[in-house]
């Protein structure tokens, strides 16, 4: 069987006591970086074999551990960090399961999505998530101008090196709506920065961020597109 584990987006005490308890159970991890993997299981206390599942080998390896589940082995599915097949490795094997019978089960998990959403304090109640925001200007900005039209909160995950040309992007398009830039989920140095891409943009100008980035737009204002009376 398969069961995909999500691990913390930084604070390693997000781990779950069921996620240990899966670990510690199967014969075989499958990890996007098995040095990365490697370290989280000794902290937890836990050896097992790897083998490497990443975004270069994701086609071919999953033909080899579904024949491994196939004969009886339990296979644990990680990724560095958050719930594997989210902009990480793990769609490919987890279709490769469905379709050839093997039983999977997902454990619930830390979610830098989800994170981000809360503590914007934007509106959750619907949102879409578009992944790691394209790295071409012409298709980011194709992408920020889709953002700046939507009705529910766009959230995406960003480079610290291209943050500030993705605020640029932002203040020429949509330059009085709210943005939430939430970066180093969890960890020591978590930040919330909240408000117009001008106001952010003035401040990592002065403060070029480091670690991982989550982006998020709110929602372009429902009353903006609402019918005249006499429509």
């Amino acid at each position: 069987m398969l069961s995909v584990v999500p691990t913390p987006i930084g604070n390693r005490q997000d781990i779950t006591l069921r996620a240990i308890e899966v670990l510690r159970a199967a014969d075989l991890v499958a990890a996007e970086d098995t040095r990365h993997s490697g370290m989280l299981l000794q902290h937890l206390g836990l050896k097992k074999p790897f083998v490497s599942l990443h975004e270069h080998n994701e086609a071919s390896r999953s033909a080899e551990l579904v024949d491994r589940m196939a004969g009886g082995a339990h296979v644990a599915l990680i990724t560095d960090a958050g719930m594997p097949g989210i902009s990480d490795p793990g769609h490919r094997l987890i279709r490769s399961c469905i379709e050839r019978g093997i039983p999977l089960t997902v454990l619930p998990g830390p979610s830098a999505v989800l994170t981000a959403l809360v503590g914007s304090g934007f509106p959750a109640d619907r949102f879409y998530f578009g992944g790691f925001l394209p790295v071409k200007s012409g298709r980011r900005a194709a992408e920020i101008a889709r953002a700046a039209a939507r009705l529910e909160t766009s959230i995406y995950f960003e480079s610290p090196h291209r943050i500030v040309r993705t605020l640029e992007a932002l203040k020429e398009s949509s330059p009085g709506r709210l943005v939430c830039v939430a970066r180093e989920l969890s960890k020591a140095f978590e930040d919330y920065q909240r408000g117009t891409p001008d106001v952010l943009l003035e401040h990592f100008e002065k403060h070029p961020p480091k670690g991982e980035i989550t982006l998020l737009v709110a929602a372009m204002d429902k009353g903006a597109h609402a019918p005249a009376a006499d429509e």
